[in-house]
């Protein structure tokens, strides 16, 4: 555990302006606290090390710190380091957003009897005013479930839970599963990764495909019929908004060797109904039916957010970065990402709604970063706070749209690195809401609804 700067010794700091909502921070540790850590981590080690030839306790410590020293230097480093930048943004009132990049600080080396000086750069939340969060004009659209939008439901599960069927050549709307390898103008590889999956473009996809999360307009005529066995070659400039920083606006080229080819045959009603435990295809209509409303009740939600998100846009002045950074990109698509499992898309439409984020504009990009700071101080305003126990009953709800177990879940979010963005989610969810609240809402049949959007789309 890394020991605060003492108060008779206290770290130098300085703190500049980096660019809109970063801060460059200038920190030098005395030579007594350097030498003071190094020092200790030894003596620790001498009491615990075991070296071949000597107790335990008992090895000298010119061996120790010759065994040692490179790993002692590292961790000494890494413990002071961070002690350093939290006190110096305790001390400084910054209100910090994520974690800082280390890359700087590479070169940075501890050693007995010197100071230690490094500049790390840290993402704040930007100087701004909220704007009027109380009476914002809301609609509310009404969505009445018909029997043939559960009809549609229906079928989207039956292809969902169809079987595969080996082919020898790929048609539109196959799957091929093979050899993924992409790389830049330069020849630098970005991605090596077999079992990568494509699906050549059905008809309703315009010739639009997806590989490697790259969306590409020209995927069918690139792709063409394939056989197992075949390598295909595909072209594609990298998206702007990428979070690998490396393949925005890259020439990239990906090849694809061809392993596999499936076609998905449909299950019927009847066979779903079974292979879900309904007694029939009534019973399974039923729960479909109550899922949608479930779904419905979101999208109204989803849907009244939007609009006191784009008042919140709308009315707020706020500097930001010229450049989004790949964390801020990361952060962005991963919000987006957990949103669409929420409102329960499926894993295959979101992934293609990823592909579209990585190349939206510059403009959209920055709307959704200006959005996560207003709301984040929103939240503040508002006081809001999430439990343990609304991260779990999330974590359910998503779950039953995906119709997966709500642990198997949790265990994958754990595992992505995802469950601070379940945090932030509800965070967010809870600030609208909040806002929500205090809105004047009008009820709209869902025609209305979508013709107001369209119309204020149009004037916008």
């Amino acid at each position: 555990m890394a020991k605060a700067p003492s108060s008779t010794r206290p770290n130098k700091v300085s703190v500049a302006d980096a660019g809109p909502s970063r801060k460059k921070l200038s920190i030098e540790i005395p030579a007594e606290t350097v030498s003071e850590k190094i020092q200790g981590s030894v003596d620790l080690l001498i009491n615990q090390a075991a070296l071949p030839g000597f107790r335990r306790g008992k090895a000298p410590r010119w061996l120790i710190e010759k065994q040692f020293g490179p790993s002692v230097r590292k961790e000494a480093k890494s413990e002071l380091v961070s002690a350093a930048v939290s006190k110096a943004v305790e001390d400084l009132n910054l209100q910090v957003l994520g974690s800082y990049p280390t890359d700087s600080l590479n070169e940075v080396e501890p050693v007995l009897g010197q100071s230690l000086s490094f500049d790390v750069e840290v993402e704040v939340l930007p100087e701004f005013t909220l704007p009027e969060l109380t009476g914002i004009a809301i609609k509310k659209p009404q969505v009445p479930i018909t029997d043939e939008m559960v009809a549609d439901e229906v079928n989207k599960l039956c292809v969902n839970e169809g079987t595969l069927e080996s082919c020898e050549k790929a048609a539109p709307g196959d799957y091929c599963t093979g050899h993924a390898v992409m790389t830049g103008k330069d020849g630098a590889e970005f991605y090596n990764l077999k079992g990568a999956v494509i699906q050549v473009p059905p008809a309703d996809k315009g010739g639009k495909g997806m590989i490697l999360g790259i969306m590409v307009d020209d995927f069918a005529k690139q792709v063409g019929s394939p056989k197992p066995g075949d390598s295909v070659t595909v072209k594609a400039k990298g998206p702007d908004n990428h979070e690998v920083e490396g393949i925005r606006n890259n020439d990239l080229t990906v090849t694809f060797k061809v392993d596999r080819i499936d076609r998905i045959i449909a299950a019927t009603g009847a066979q779903l109904a079974a292979s879900m435990g309904f007694e029939d295809e009534n019973a399974l209509k039923a729960m479909v039916r109550e899922r949608m409303n479930q779904r419905v009740a979101i999208q109204q939600q989803t849907a009244m957010h939007q609009q006191a998100a784009k008042h919140l846009l709308d009315n707020t002045k706020m500097e930001l970065p010229e450049r989004i950074t790949s964390q801020q990109a990361d952060r962005t698509l991963q919000r987006r990402r957990l949103e669409l499992m929420y409102r329960g898309v499926d894993a295959a439409r979101i992934e293609e709604h990823m592909a579209e984020l990585r190349r939206s504009s510059k403009d959209a990009a920055a709307r959704e970063l200006k959005l996560f700071f207003i709301l984040h101080k929103a939240s503040q305003a508002l006081n809001v706070s999430i439990s343990e126990q609304e991260i779990n009953f999330r974590i359910a709800q998503i779950a039953q749209q995906r119709g997966v177990r709500p642990d198997r879940l949790r265990a994958e979010l754990i595992q992505n690195n995802q469950i601070n963005g379940i945090y932030t989610q509800l965070g967010e969810h809870k600030t609208l809401d909040a806002i929500v609240a205090k809105a004047s809402v009008t009820e709209m049949s869902a025609e209305e609804f979508e013709k107001l959007m369209k119309e204020e789309a149009g004037k916008a």
